[in-house]
């Protein structure tokens, strides 16, 4: 195997071949070397893992930890006038997303069932309703308009705000502060603020769920007097954060994408039975949830290289939903694919929690959108799209579309 490529200072993020497709310079590093060197913004020499065989065996294997409270996890985000890390962070109840057994065991078993896939399936209909409710807003409209605004947001914010009590009224809190909180390397206090607006309005919010609980999922873990307030809180930002801006991020790429290959869009209107595919084809293809932390607990041997006790590891998944070595012609989008192995939703015990109500979102969304707006077409060029290599979920800030026949 050739091991020529320069070891990166920094994780490469500019889009530079193409706004689906991985940066370049991590696609050379991957087809290299799947198991890379990286030296961190702070000089920490870490190591990025790209390959799919070796994020399917990082993640795995709890050796490699998503917990950030037993050593120092190091971030390739260039914070500005964030200090060198040179402590542990402390745990965040209830968030546990970095947590690791038993703790992760404990917190994500109560919500296992809230998302099992016969769960999910019952709620499609509701799903069906919600998303044409906002095809009739969208078709009321004269375009352009801004798919993002008038459709990719408001589907899943609407779905995840029904499915967990929290009213929709209150969603510009939520989103602008989450959206704040994903900026990358933004000043240390604007983060920390975002968090704390969100969380302040959370505290109240499964308060009053505790005192006077309805028929919604935070109602329901609010019944449960082993929970603390905190752990409610944690748990309801990481639901609340995860249930909207990823599926809305997903529907907005998503369709970018198709507009950017009609031959492909053209074949899904005319066989909606290909869906189901098509939206395991986009996730593949986009991985808008990209890059993840472990923290190396032990001397790991991983991809042939020696991860040392200590380091930090970050993952891509969309570089491993690109392996040749895993996929045929990976960077074609080709709806028809056949096969899984996808990690788009992650791999081991933290795979997406709520990956069924994805898929049926996605599926809802495009199949809505394509069959509602036949002539549907971007209406700016496409590399005028804003593209969100800022935020730590990549997609488009803003998706103007048009169209030049009254939509059904």
């Amino acid at each position: 195997m050739t091991r020529t490529v320069p070891v990166p200072h920094g994780l490469p993020t500019k889009r530079d071949a193409g706004p689906f497709a991985p940066p370049r310079q991590i696609t050379q590093l991957r087809d290299a070397r799947p198991v890379s060197p990286m030296v961190f913004p702070d000089g920490h020499e870490g190591w990025l893992v790209t390959g799919h065989e070796a994020v399917r065996q990082l993640m795995s294997d709890t050796q490699f930890s998503s917990r950030q409270d037993i050593g120092v996890v190091h971030t390739v985000e260039d914070i500005p006038d964030m200090p060198a890390q040179t402590e542990p962070s402390p745990q965040i109840p209830g968030l546990f997303i970095a947590m690791d057994p038993p703790d992760h065991t404990r917190l994500r078993s109560l919500l296992t069932s809230t998302f099992t896939v016969k769960r999910m399936k019952q709620l499609q209909d509701r799903i069906i309703d919600i998303t044409e409710r906002q095809l009739d807003e969208m078709a009321r409209l004269t375009p352009p308009v801004d798919l993002v605004k008038e459709f990719a947001l408001p589907v899943p914010s609407l779905v995840i705000c029904e499915m967990l009590g929290v009213p929709y009224a209150d969603r510009e809190t939520f989103q602008v502060n989450s959206a704040k909180f994903l900026v990358k390397e933004q000043e240390i206090e604007e983060k920390m603020a975002a968090y704390g607006a969100m969380t302040g309005y959370l505290a109240e919010l499964v308060t009053g769920k505790r005192a006077e609980p309805g028929d919604d999922i935070l109602s329901d873990l609010a019944r449960n007097d082993d929970l603390s307030i905190e752990e409610l809180v944690g748990i309801a930002f990481l639901l609340l954060l995860a249930g909207h801006e990823t599926t809305a991020n997903m529907l907005g790429l998503g369709t970018f994408a198709l507009l950017e290959h009609p031959d492909q869009m053209a074949e899904l209107r005319a066989d909606p039975e290909l869906m189901p595919d098509a939206v395991e084809e986009l996730l593949r293809y986009l991985s808008v949830a990209d890059i993840f932390y472990r923290y190396a607990t032990e001397d790991i041997e991983l991809g042939g290289e020696l991860i040392a006790k200590g380091s930090t590891v970050v993952v891509s998944l969309l570089a491993a939903n690109r392996d040749p070595r895993r996929f045929d012609d990976p960077d074609i989008l080709d709806i028809r694919r056949k096969g899984g192995g996808r990690v788009a939703f992650g791999h081991g015990i933290h795979t997406c929690l709520g990956q069924q109500l994805a898929r049926i979102e996605m599926r809802a969304g495009f199949d809505g959108l394509l069959r509602r707006f036949p002539t549907l077409e971007l209406a700016i060029p496409a590399d005028e799209v804003k593209l969100r290599t800022d935020m730590n979920i990549y997609g488009v800030h803003e998706l103007p579309v048009t169209w030049t026949e009254t939509a059904e």
